[in-house]
């Protein structure tokens, strides 16, 4: 098993042992198949096992010492993959009831397969970046109808010693009034105290969902210049952020580099907060933050970053001459920045838009790309930058792109698209996005030659699983004996989740959250989506963990890891979900979602 129970448990031990069931099997034979029930984990005690996917290729070669099904035991009781003996082996098998009664019972056990069983350790978040937003909320929330009068809701706010109000007609949110409101609306203009609500009060305000970060408030308040925020679930009022809130709320980690940000006046100025991002992210791991929200955090300074300079660059150039949205993509698009990050942005604007009018859409581009170089972001080596003025374009030069891309899928094309389908809005004109999104999905969903491209673009990237049981690591080199954890660790599972939501027009952009949909969706089987979910969880876990002794030891954060920083376990579980990436993989690759 590989986990030490503690002195004290002679009698779990001795049941354990006469749980224990021997059998031999002599080479040649399989010990089970790819989708046959699986009831006992298996333990090699000698003799050798090939491990091999469901489509027949090999996976790994297990000698003395090594486990497997536990994948299938722990997650819905099938096998993922197909057991052949190789040399005549003799191999104990332990019932599922014992083995989640040790893992219930042992930490220690616990910890080896938790892995495999899912999920990220990480308690409760207890900062503010981390809070869920109906964490952060005032509740009960203090409301009027539409027709209350100024005075009345003025009346209210004293009474209860708030500074906004809800207004709700049938139930639903349909505004908010704040002391501020009330100053400029009504006594800066002079109006009567019997003014109705529903003339002074903010219509269609801005809000969020309950499972919305404390970071996510912060920007927006920040990007809209605004300091309470209604969470809304279903049209229903949940509660209000207000500023105050977060001010009782102790803010630490990202929060206090998104202010930073916010109240920077220059690049150089921001370049002072990001230099903090190599320590939040060790913070982070050493906190067990789970890696997507950690990586949504790195992302959240980024962002903000990106609206200040163009903040600043409005400032200096003056209203836009039409509508415009500042899109990422990349890390950024898809909320996975790590320790280690580019810029990869572009610009669309409206068709509307003059000769005359793009000038001003190719300064704000240069300013911010070059606000983000100065500020930590260094330009993208493949000028994927709203800079080149490839990628500063009119909405119907982008739907051109995206024609051109999936009707003649060269390798330009495969590569661009595969950059140009994790677009995600930053700050603008947010519905241009929507006019471009469900448009270019709907137009790469129902091409076949498209979606085969992709497909086989996709597959050059492989995990890094050798023949003989172990991880195969880069063979030379500055790099030698190690790991590219981003090229064949987390790309290829990002691969996978692209395919998956242009095969199921799935809007999202971040990995994880493709990966969960499609599930959901039935773009592929639930079982390969959560065995593929734990897999990436696992993968892109480590990944991090790596950057963050690389910071704590005063290094610069980089992807390639030494094998050997593992224990055996992680060792064995690294393997494993590459085993499940090269499966899906696999799947895909021969027209189908995933084994079922």
């Amino acid at each position: 098993m590989g986990a030490a129970l503690p002195p004290a448990a002679g009698p779990e031990l001795e049941s354990l042992a006469a749980s224990l069931e021997s059998g031999r099997h002599a080479a040649g034979t399989t010990i089970f198949t790819a989708g046959d029930p699986i009831t006992h984990l298996h333990l090699l005690a000698h003799g050798g096992v090939e491990i091999r996917e469901a489509q027949g290729g090999l996976v790994s070669e297990l000698g003395t010492g090594d486990c497997f099904g536990e994948r299938g035991l722990l997650r819905d009781g099938l096998a993922r993959t197909t057991a052949r003996v190789t040399a005549d082996a003799r191999v104990w098998k332990l019932p599922a009831e014992q083995l989640h009664r040790l893992i219930d019972t042992y930490p220690a056990v616990a910890g080896h397969f938790r892995p495999v069983r899912g999920g990220t350790a990480g308690g409760e978040a207890t900062v503010l970046a981390t809070a869920r937003a109906d964490m952060l909320m005032s509740t009960p929330v203090v409301a009027c109808a539409p027709d209350a009068t100024a005075a009345h809701a003025a009346g209210l706010m004293r009474d209860h010693h708030v500074s906004c109000i809800a207004v709700v007609e049938d139930g639903k949110l349909c505004g908010i009034l704040t002391a501020r409101d009330l100053a400029e609306r009504v006594l800066a203009e002079r109006r009567e105290a019997h003014t109705p609500v529903a003339q002074v009060m903010t219509s269609q305000p801005e809000t969020l969902s309950r499972d919305a970060l404390g970071s996510d408030v912060l920007r927006r308040m920040l990007q809209r210049g605004i300091g309470h925020l209604p969470v809304v679930e279903d049209g229903t009022l949940l509660g209000i952020v207000t500023q105050t809130d977060l001010t009782r709320y102790q803010a630490r980690s990202s929060a206090h580099l998104v202010l930073a940000v916010g109240e920077a006046g220059s690049s150089r100025e921001m370049a002072l907060v990001t230099a903090r991002i190599p320590q939040l992210l060790a913070q982070l791991v050493e906190a067990n933050v789970p890696h997507e929200v950690a990586t949504r955090l790195l992302t959240d300074v980024t962002d903000a970053v990106t609206c200040r300079l163009i903040a600043l660059a409005e400032a200096r150039l003056g209203p836009a001459p039409v509508p415009w949205v500042w899109l990422a993509c990349g890390s950024q698009g898809r909320q996975e920045q790590t320790g280690v990050s580019d810029q990869d942005n572009c610009l669309l604007f409206d068709d509307s838009a003059t000769r005359d009018d793009v000038p001003w859409f190719h300064e704000l581009a240069k300013s911010v790309c070059h606000g983000m170089h100065e500020a930590g972001y260094v330009y993208c080596p493949g000028g994927m930058m709203a800079m080149n003025e490839r990628w500063c374009q009119p909405l119907s030069a982008w739907k051109r792109y995206f024609h051109g891309w999936v009707d003649t899928p060269s390798p330009e094309s495969q590569m661009l698209a595969s950059v140009m389908f994790d677009l995600r809005p930053i700050s603008g004109a947010l519905p241009l996005f929507g006019q471009l999104q469900p448009w270019s999905l709907a137009l790469a969903a129902s091409n076949s030659i498209f979606a085969a491209h992709m497909i086989s673009n996709s597959l050059q990237h492989t995990p890094p699983l050798g023949l003989l049981r172990g991880l195969a690591t880069i063979r030379g080199g500055e790099h030698r004996n190690r790991i590219d954890m981003k090229l064949n660790g987390v790309i290829p599972v990002t691969d996978l989740g692209r395919l998956y939501a242009l095969r199921g027009r799935i809007p999202a952009a971040n990995t994880r959250a493709r990966l969960v949909a499609a599930g959901e969706t039935g773009v592929t089987s639930p079982s390969g989506a959560r065995d593929l979910v734990d897999a990436y969880d696992l993968i892109a876990a480590l990944r991090l963990a790596h950057q963050a002794r690389l910071v704590r030891a005063g290094r610069k954060p980089d992807n390639y890891l030494d094998p050997s920083e593992l224990s055996d376990f992680e060792r064995g579980h690294l393997r494993d979900a590459f085993v499940v990436v090269r499966t899906m993989q696999s799947a895909i690759g021969h027209g189908r979602g995933a084994p079922n």
